[in-house]
């Protein structure tokens, strides 16, 4: 059994290399999530991958680093927390410490802690790594993959973890004709119901469904308190705590700057935030809570209590700083003369909104 995982880890090693080296190679453009071509190599840059030990027994912890060297005409894009590290779980991060070199580039190491319980052969798969360009364009490259080796705490496992093979079991004959009738007699009773039940709902008029016209910031407010009162943070539900919060994030942001956000992915999603009129610092708060919350969604972290309630602190935060900025913008500026026939000075008049229905 463990030359069969030894096996099965060297094919997928050299399938899975052959596959990238066969898209870097092809002329075609490859297009990840934000719409960056992936490329050999930028001027510039160099992105190495290390691990502290190659070799590990089940259970061990092992430190994964991605270090980005890159010059500072380029902007990089952080890549993402919660990236497919195949069989390894991630038991702690250290992301995006940032380093100023003497010869001015930027070194950028981000750092996970991974572990598995299970043993053979494995690679933590390449992650994308992208920058933005002068031009606007945006270009991925690639990390190296790294293979680690998971041995068990056994002496010998040969002779005492494989599982016997079974004996081959007896088959009794059975006569099938009555299942087929019945499941035929079944399968039509349920299609004519079918049909029935599609034409009786397509007859019914289509009802709107109703539209909440309060101001965005009174339906998340509202929707935190709802958060808060489950007391998913108490009940240790953090996945599903951190879905909740950056659904109300997301959909907050989608109503006051006119976008949808609820269909996009993170990518996808700040290909478009970071192009709207945004209060400033805005932007690398969003993105730094949002890369938190996808570790914990997509990627077994587990956050302590202080972080998830300071998580929750900052949304209901960013909430009120996008209302101010809206209301400041729609107060409108009525000019009050001298009294000399001098020019006017400017001055903004505060506008009541009228309270919703």
């Amino acid at each position: 059994m463990n030359m069969m995982k030894t096996l099965t880890g060297h094919f997928f090693f050299w399938a899975l290399s052959a596959t990238i080296l066969g898209l870097l190679s092809t002329p075609a453009r490859a297009q990840d999530g934000s719409g960056a071509d992936t490329v050999m190599s930028l001027p510039g840059i160099e992105i190495k991958t290390s691990v502290d030990k190659a070799e590990i027994y089940i259970g061990d912890l092992v430190n994964y680093t991605l270090s980005i060297t890159y010059d500072s005409t380029y902007e990089l894009i952080p890549p993402p927390l919660g990236a497919n590290l195949g069989a390894f779980d991630v038991k702690d991060y250290k992301p995006d410490v940032t380093t100023k070199l003497k010869d001015g580039r930027i070194r950028s190491d981000n750092t996970f802690v991974l572990s598995t319980f299970t043993t053979g052969d494995y690679i933590i798969p390449p992650i994308p790594v992208i920058f933005k360009l002068k031009d606007g364009t945006r270009k991925a490259l690639l990390s190296e993959s790294v293979p680690i080796k998971v041995k068990s705490l056994l002496l010998n496992s040969s002779d005492s973890a494989d599982i016997k093979p079974l004996k081959a079991q007896y088959e009794f004959k059975r006569n099938l004709t009555p299942y087929y009738i019945w499941g035929g007699v079944i399968l039509f009773v349920l299609l004519v119901f079918g049909i029935w039940l599609y034409l009786r709902l397509t007859r019914k008029k289509e009802v709107a469904e109703p539209v909440d016209l309060r101001p965005a910031w009174e339906i998340a407010f509202e929707k935190l308190a709802f958060l808060k009162q489950k007391n998913l943070i108490g009940e240790r539900q953090y996945k599903p705590y951190y879905f909740e919060l950056t659904d109300i994030l997301r959909s907050f942001q989608g109503r006051m700057f006119n976008f949808n956000a609820m269909d996009m992915t993170s990518e996808e999603f700040f290909a478009i935030f970071e192009q709207k009129e945004l209060p400033e610092g805005l932007l690398p708060r969003t993105r730094t809570l949002m890369n938190h919350a996808d570790l914990v969604k997509f990627a077994k972290f587990v956050p302590d209590d202080e972080r998830a309630e300071s998580d929750f602190e900052e949304v209901h935060r960013m909430i009120g700083e996008v209302r101010e900025d809206y209301e400041r913008k729609l107060q409108p500026e009525v000019h009050i003369s001298n009294g000399n026939g001098g020019s006017s000075t400017p001055t903004p008049v505060a506008v009541e909104e009228e309270p919703s229905s």
